[in-house]
């Protein structure tokens, strides 16, 4: 038996067909990390009784519980099935929008794609939605770059290209598409799911496995500094642990190579304005679990789902009075933020649309040093978006470029 290894330890997992149960041992994922600390619990208890010895007697084990988080550095896919999870959705794709008539103009940050018809609010396309120039006789300079969507009508989209190159004013141009990329997730008005997952160390060199079932998450903290990789942290509540000198998933899907995230690669956009003055993001879904010990049984048997809450904070240089009037005012106001795996047109990436939040402090720091705000926010569920509208009717919504 060897001394175990982190370089050598894997972690893999898969969505279970019923909570606690620990799916088939084929087709699990391997996932990418910084660390996983995930690890099984016992409650215990020790005798009270009164001894004339002065000694205790007994010391007992209760109730197993598995707590813990998967830690890595963000990137496209990987942890999108957690992300889904997090939000009770299924991350689904948007219809491409084929055969248009599309015409391109406007200005750097405020470029127009105009249809000659139908209508991009039908279509399906929201503010904050990363789409492409995907078919169509278009400049080489118009095709397939990643245009986050600033401004939607039914006839006219306004974007700005993500990795700032310039596009080429044009058409109309005749058989085009326009595709929403990857998927999207967001919190459901119904038909929520309720995911859980078996989650596996393996430590090949002692060799040991340690399948911890019943795992659902029940916070994602994400991270965007303005230098170094963006992080996302997913935090897990579950039922219970076996253990195995073999492997459970014995032959997973290899994991993820999208690039990593990095804040400085992409754009972020508050209260209707992109702003280049934010010195750290950091977005926390925090997706209830609870559950109650029952007699006759040393684990949880369900865990009840509770509400997802959505808070952040910006820190940004004090050179605007903008998100301090947001706070002094009680202003609504709307955060979306996109990030690259790197500054190509077609970059893989991920976005975060927040059409709702209000700010929760302003405060300033002080020094010999530029002086910078720290400003707290609630997201709250955006009542003005909805099907035809401009904006979803959710609290975030998430897409991912390789979902």
């Amino acid at each position: 038996m060897g001394t175990a290894s982190g370089i050598y330890k894997q972690v893999t997992y898969k969505e279970e067909l019923t909570y606690g149960v620990l799916p088939a041992s084929a087709a699990g994922q391997s996932i990418r990390r910084v660390s996983s600390s995930l690890d099984m619990t016992k409650d215990t208890y020790q005798s009270a009784e009164i001894r004339t010895d002065f000694q205790m007697a007994d010391f007992r084990h209760g109730g197993r519980k598995v707590a813990g988080s998967i830690n890595g550095e963000l990137s496209a896919k990987t942890y999108s099935d957690f992300m889904a999870a997090a939000l009770k959705k299924n991350f689904t794709a948007t219809a491409p929008i084929t055969g248009a008539s599309i015409t391109v103009g406007g200005v750097a940050g405020a470029y127009t794609f105009t249809r000659a018809a139908g209508s991009f609010l039908t279509d399906g396309v929201k503010i904050g939605d990363v789409v492409r120039l995907t078919a169509g006789a278009f400049n080489a300079a118009n095709i397939n770059k990643n245009i986050m969507v600033t401004a939607v009508t039914a006839l006219a989209l306004t974007g700005l290209v993500l990795n700032a190159s310039p596009l080429v004013a044009e058409g109309p141009i005749a058989s085009a598409t326009v595709t929403v990329v990857g998927k999207k997730s967001m919190i459901p008005q119904s038909g929520h799911t309720d995911k859980s997952f078996s989650i596996e160390h393996w430590y090949p060199d002692v060799p040991t496995s340690e399948v911890f079932s019943g795992c659902k998450v029940s916070k994602i903290a994400l991270s965007l500094p303005p230098t170094g990789m963006a992080t996302c942290n997913v935090e897990f509540t579950g039922k219970d642990s076996v253990t195995n000198a073999a492997q459970y998933f014995a032959s997973p899907s290899a994991i993820t190579t999208t690039g990593t995230m990095a804040a400085v690669n992409g754009v972020l956009r508050v209260a209707g304005a992109t702003i280049a003055n934010v010195t750290g993001l950091t977005i926390d879904i925090a997706s209830a679990q609870s559950g109650e010990p029952t007699v006759g049984s040393n684990t949880v048997s369900f865990q009840a789902a509770g509400r997802v809450l959505v808070t952040g904070q910006i820190t940004a240089t004090f050179d605007s009075t903008a998100l301090r009037d947001a706070f002094y005012d009680e202003t609504e106001i709307s955060l979306y933020a996109a990030f690259t795996a790197d500054n190509s047109a077609s970059s893989d990436f991920i976005t975060f649309a927040i059409g709702r939040i209000k700010v929760g402090g302003a405060s300033k720091d002080d020094g010999e040093k530029t002086i910078t705000q720290t400003v707290p926010f609630q997201a709250l569920l955006n009542l003005a978006g909805g099907a035809a509208q401009a904006t979803d009717l959710t609290t975030i919504a998430i897409q991912d470029s390789a979902a």
